[in-house]
C-alpha cells in the first residue's frame, strides 16, 4: 500500500479538499486498492471537526465524495507514510522540522510542485479560509490542475518500490 497524507493548518480546508480530489482520481486509475489517501492538519484546533461548509459544498458542486473529520499531523505517522504532501510553505517548513530523520523530510513535497503550469516560486495553494467562497473554488482549480501530476509521480514511486 502506498500512503498519501494531505496537511494544511487546520485540516478543515485546503487537506480535505485535497484529500477528496486526489482520491477521486485514485480511483478512477483504478489505483484504489493500492493507494491510501487522507488528511492532516499542522495544528488541532479543528480536531473531530468536518470539513467547512465551503469546502463542503464546493467538493460536492464539482461531483466529489466527502466524509472528512479533523485530526492532527504526528510526528509518528512519518513511519507509515510515502509522501506528506503540504498545501503551502508554511507547512512544508513546519512538517519538515518535525519530521524525525532527513529521509521522512525528504517525504514533504508542496503540492503545486505536481503542476506543472504553476509559476515558478508560486506553489503555495491560498488560504480560503477567511475569504469568500470564491477562494474555495479557486483551491478546488489549484488543486484539480496538481493531482493528475501526483499520480503520476505516484504511479512512478509505486513501479520503483516493486523493481
Amino acid at each position: 500500500m502506498y500512503r498519501v497524507c494531505f496537511v494544511c493548518t487546520g485540516n478543515i480546508c485546503r487537506s480535505p479538499m485535497a484529500e477528496s480530489v486526489f482520491r477521486a482520481h485514485v480511483e478512477r486509475a483504478g489505483l484504489d486498492a493500492l493507494v491510501e489517501v487522507d488528511s492532516a492538519g499542522t495544528g488541532g484546533w479543528h480536531e473531530g471537526d468536518g470539513a467547512d461548509p465551503r469546502t463542503a459544498s464546493v467538493l460536492e458542486a464539482a461531483g466529489y465524495a466527502q466524509d472528512h473529520r479533523a485530526r492532527q499531523f504526528r510526528s509518528s505517522w512519518f513511519s507509515r507514510l510515502d509522501l506528506v504532501i503540504a498545501l503551502d510553505s508554511g507547512h512544508l517548513r513546519d512538517l519538515r522540522a518535525l519530521a524525525p530523520t532527513p529521509q521522512d523530510a525528504a517525504k514533504v513535497r508542496l503540492l503545486r510542485s505536481y503542476d506543472p503550469a504553476a509559476p515558478a516560486g508560486q506553489h503555495d495553494v491560498p488560504d480560503p479560509y477567511y475569504g469568500s467562497l470564491d477562494g474555495f473554488e479557486e483551491c478546488l482549480e489549484l488543486v484539480e490542475a496538481a493531482s493528475p501530476g501526483l499520480l503520476d509521480a505516484v504511479r512512478e514511486a509505486m513501479k520503483e518500490h516493486t523493481t
